[in-house]
């Protein structure tokens, strides 16, 4: 795989395979680049551009084959394997992850939740999901080859936290704190008030 490819495109990418499996279900067969566009409410030469960092996937004139361009999709993207996933933080957020079926569902399978509350120390916070204590995060992480870990503690807690999941062998992180992580590995950040706020700016924009 290219290894220089804009953050962009790989979040393109997952819209891609979205729109794709809903085309499936539709009994959709092949489809053109300016349709896919359309659907996605994008410029069909972005799309062929994106998809040639990978090769060739459709004919000109003719489309790409719905169900072969899903598949090779979900095979760049990483979807044909389950990954093995680490929760940090049984708070709210926490047990709201935990209990996201279509985790699951996709193919992200949650191990283990940490946490330092003792209180919170061996209970369940979903089906078949326990909290441990963060001090065996790092030994748990290497011992199951854990691959992408789940930041949900406050911000402060954050930065140590994400340390030391790479030090356990983690390759990526999935961050929810309020912060900004520094660290070797890729982290995608989940920020629900910047994201409320773009919102808020799109209903005043529309409002006028």
């Amino acid at each position: 795989m290219p290894e220089k490819i804009p953050r962009t495109v790989s979040k393109r990418l997952v819209s891609y395979y979205m729109c794709l499996e809903k085309l499936l279900d539709e009994g959709v067969e092949v489809i053109s680049s300016e349709e896919l566009a359309r659907r996605l409410d994008l410029k069909a030469s972005q799309i062929r551009k994106d998809l040639s960092y990978f090769g060739e996937f459709g004919r000109r004139g003719v489309g790409y084959k719905v169900e072969f361009l899903y598949n090779r999709i979900g095979e760049i993207i990483g979807v044909q394997k389950e990954w093995k996933i680490v929760l940090v933080g049984a708070g709210n957020i926490g047990r709201a992850i935990a209990n996201y079926a279509a985790m699951r569902e996709r193919g992200f399978k949650i191990l283990a939740a940490f946490d330092n509350d003792p209180q919170k120390l061996g209970t369940e916070i979903a089906p078949g999901i326990l909290v441990r204590d963060v001090r065996e995060l790092e030994d748990f992480v290497r011992e199951n080859n854990v691959e992408i870990g789940i930041v949900a503690v406050p911000a402060e807690a954050a930065q140590e936290v994400a340390e030391r999941l790479e030090k356990g062998g983690i390759v990526g992180i999935l961050n929810f704190a309020p912060v900004k992580l520094k660290t070797t590995v890729p982290v995608e950040n989940v920020d629900i008030t910047a994201s409320l706020r773009v919102l808020t700016f799109e209903i005043v924009r529309r409002r006028g």
